[in-house]
């Protein structure tokens, strides 16, 4: 592996325990491919991204191309030599780009496919109620999310586990994934499979997630409604609003539990010693942990200790 010569692309923390690995395991890490610095914060202060940063601490050399098809950027690519690409978490690549090394472009992806190809494999796992997923190591090809296969790594899925916490655990599957991957790809053994032969039934997609598409529906069973809050937990974060007679407060909701107690008629929402009961179609959710608009984030006790929810409806 020592003598492959290798570019990484990634941006956020997820692709920085990936790219760890491969250093920590004497990949010859020629380049690491990041986002431009942007602006953020009251200040508007250069925000390095998470690769960014741990490239520099490594001391590798980083380019941060605005335009992927930029005439620059291309020569400067083709001049690192690199025998292969990594990909983890960054941005859809031109084919110009994709088609370079010898070896291929390699992509780790959070989900099983050909199952949630998408930008939310993670969170589409959750709310739809899966006991399984994983990560996928693949050629990139034209279409996103498509090429072969060359390993595939599945985990179970707690029950009560929110996308977060299932978030950190992939990253680290995905790290072991994704150097089985490039060590073998470096003896010459790998052969992708297409991703028809893995494909049964209809396939499951992980669109992008935006702020509406968070918005609690109780009309559901309080299964669904469970699964929906962790898969949106601790980020995008699911939310809702609650109603009494004019007077509306809305919520983000981050932590539930299922419960055996079966929704009254009047669907309001009640207060316990355990946390705050929400009605669904059939249970109440239990909701220990909440952030009221404008307010920090805090446990239930924190929040009835100042407040009421009495006679509010979902």
């Amino acid at each position: 592996m020592k003598d492959m010569r290798i570019v990484f692309m990634g941006t956020p923390e997820f692709a920085v325990t990936i790219l760890n690995k491969l250093v920590e395991n004497q990949a010859n890490i020629v380049a690491v491919i990041t986002s431009p610095d942007k602006p953020a914060g009251r200040g508007l202060k250069m925000n390095e991204s998470a690769v960014k940063q741990y490239a520099v601490s490594k001391q590798l050399p980083v380019l941060q191309p605005t335009n992927l098809k930029d005439e620059q950027f291309l020569a400067e690519l083709k001049n690192l030599h690199a025998d292969l690409f990594v990909v983890v978490a960054f941005r859809m690549l031109p084919e110009v780009v994709w088609s370079m090394p010898p070896k291929g472009t390699i992509n780790l992806h959070a989900s099983i496919l050909p199952h949630y190809r998408g930008a939310a494999p993670i969170n589409w796992a959750v709310i739809n109620g899966e006991k399984e997923t994983g990560v996928t190591t693949f050629f990139i090809e034209k279409e996103i999310d498509t090429g072969k296969i060359i390993e595939r790594t599945t985990t179970a899925i707690g029950d009560n586990e929110t996308v977060g916490e299932l978030h950190d655990r992939l990253m680290a599957l995905g790290a072991e994934t994704t150097l089985s991957t490039v060590q073998k790809i470096a003896k010459g053994d790998v052969q992708g499979i297409p991703q028809i032969e893995f494909i049964e039934g209809e396939l499951k997609i992980a669109p992008k997630i935006f702020k509406d598409d968070c918005k609690v529906n109780f009309n559901q069973s309080a299964k669904k409604v469970h699964d929906f809050i962790r898969g949106l937990s601790p980020y995008p974060a699911a939310w809702c609003t609650l109603i009494n007679g004019g007077e509306q407060r809305t919520f983000k909701l981050f932590a539930s539990q299922l419960t055996t107690e079966k929704t009254n008629q009047s669907k309001q929402i009640l207060s316990s010693k355990d946390g705050i009961l929400f009605p669904c179609n059939n249970y109440y959710v239990l909701v220990t942990e909440l952030q009221p608009e404008g307010k920090r984030r805090m446990d239930f006790k924190a929040y009835l200790a100042g407040n009421s929810l009495e006679g509010f409806t979902v």
